[in-house]
């Protein structure tokens, strides 16, 4: 992922925005990225203000849960009207299987508990930039023992073997490219199987298919 990560700094320094309802964690939060190079902190907010988000243009926000309130699908979803093309983090002390797959099918690219080291968090949000879908394992975890106890798990029947090692690939962080090349196929190949898996398992982001494959045990 470091490979990753330092093709998209040679396009410019990463504009990161924190929204976190306590005002005291918010700074700290902000005065941990701005010691790293590869960070710019363009603002930060007790609140999800939508204006000021989308002002900032910013390439990741750090979203904490926590400190906010309402239905976490509204807030993540919310969050992605303000900054389309940013990547979502989520921070929250909940390790909450229904938690972590709400904001994983909201579309935040990223899920990380608060009890994280800082240097673990800034490893963290640049594995989430380079393209990969971020999840803590103790999270991860969660989700695996919500599909042992039934709830919600697909039939993985509905795809393909090939299908199913593309969703592999995906949880795996890999982009279009780089799955033709690991199984010698185009890139447009590729693409017509990620369009029959979106409408197989009726999703709409490649996060949701990092989460089918973590619920079905295919990683």
């Amino acid at each position: 992922m470091e490979i990753a990560f330092e093709v998209l700094l040679n396009q410019g320094i990463v504009r990161l925005y924190v929204v976190e309802g306590q005002a005291l964690f918010g700074k700290a939060l902000c005065q941990i990225f701005s010691f790293d190079p590869d960070f710019q902190v363009v603002g930060d907010s007790n609140a999800l203000t939508i204006e000021k988000i989308a002002l900032a243009k910013p390439d990741v926000v750090i979203l904490d849960l926590d400190g906010l309130a309402g239905d976490v699908t509204s807030i993540v979803m919310r969050c992605r009207e303000a900054a389309p093309d940013a990547k979502i983090c989520v921070l929250s002390m909940r390790i909450e299987p229904e938690l972590v797959n709400r904001c994983i099918v909201a579309s935040a690219e990223g899920f990380i508990v608060k009890d994280i080291m800082p240097n673990e968090l800034l490893n963290a949000v640049k594995m989430v930039v380079a393209g990969t879908t971020y999840i803590d394992p103790r999270a991860a975890g969660s989700l695996l023992r919500m599909r042992s106890c039934g709830r919600g798990r697909p039939d993985i029947g509905e795809l393909s073997k090939r299908e199913l090692d593309i969703v592999r690939l995906v949880a795996e962080g890999l982009s279009n490219k780089e799955i033709s090349v690991r199984l010698g196929v185009s890139e447009k190949t590729v693409k017509n199987h990620m369009g029959r898996i979106f409408s197989k398992l009726n999703i709409n982001a490649r996060s949701q298919a990092a989460v089918y494959a973590i619920k079905n045990g295919l990683v």
